[in-house]
């Protein structure tokens, strides 16, 4: 078995990333955190998560991410599997986000997009079914 630990995320603002990605993940915690270098430039990191997968974040960013309307090489979007993505909607509008885009029409599945602070775009599907054929149809 293989599986997706963490990603790595280089931001300005921790806390903002954190007042998002709380609200996506209510049981998740800071498992670890601390000071160091990259490439002589001082940063805070931390690892936000389960005991199972994190997200990686170090403040240490400079400039704006990829315009996600262009053709730039770069991340264009990840996603989150939820089983209940109204509730995940809900938490997140209610912390202060707009949905950035609405997900295409599919009777096996529904998704939805946001913006996180630093300007990652983040999807979250919620599948209608069990059968893998009509999942990724």
């Amino acid at each position: 078995m293989m599986q997706l630990e963490h990603v790595n995320l280089v931001v300005k603002d921790i806390e903002a990333m954190l007042t998002f990605y709380r609200a996506v993940f209510p049981h998740w915690r800071i498992r670890d955190q601390g000071k160091g270098e990259w490439s002589g430039k001082p940063r805070t990191w931390l690892h936000f998560g389960d005991d199972y997968h994190y997200i990686a974040m170090s403040d240490h960013g400079e400039g704006d991410n990829r315009d996600l309307d262009g053709h730039q090489v770069g991340f264009a979007h990840f996603a989150y599997v939820t089983d209940n993505l109204d509730a995940v909607i809900t938490r997140l509008q209610d912390a202060g986000f707009e949905i950035a885009k609405n997900g295409g029409d599919n009777p096996y599945r529904k998704n939805i997009y946001f913006l996180d602070p630093a300007g990652f775009e983040v999807e979250f599907v919620e599948y209608l079914t069990d059968i893998p054929e009509l999942r990724n149809s």
